[in-house]
């Protein structure tokens, strides 16, 4: 059986935690406290999951071309590494714009806060 990888980028302090979870899986966790430095990683090593919170960009400097904190790491994803699994977790007063992401890449599950450690687990299998 082959261990599968996940990387978090835990950017706030109501990122889920989850290491006992995936530890149970049989996943290694890899955490990283920057977006940029998760993409610094990925042109190196492919996860199968990468699990992120997602925070609508109302005033961002972006003028309007990005969506949310996710866009720029989804387009790297493209690149770099297309069959990784994105698992989001949203606040529910921001899930309704989490959808317009599918546009840049496939997420492949959005679980709302708070989460249900069973919502996480057919997400990972």
């Amino acid at each position: 059986m082959t261990t599968k990888a996940l990387f978090s980028v835990i950017e706030s302090p109501t990122h889920p935690f989850l290491t006992p979870l995936y530890n149970k899986l049989g996943i290694d966790e890899l955490c990283f406290k920057h977006m940029r430095k998760l993409i610094s990683k990925i042109k190196k090593v492919q996860p199968d999951y990468i699990a992120v919170e997602f925070f609508y960009g109302y005033g961002n400097n972006y003028a309007g071309i990005n969506i949310s904190n996710l866009d720029v790491m989804l387009y790297s994803l493209q690149r770099y590494s297309p069959d990784t699994k994105v698992i989001v977790f949203v606040d529910k007063s921001e899930r309704q714009y989490v959808d317009k992401l599918n546009d840049i890449l496939a997420l492949h599950a959005i679980i709302t806060l708070p989460i249900k450690e069973a919502e996480v687990i057919i997400a990972l299998k």
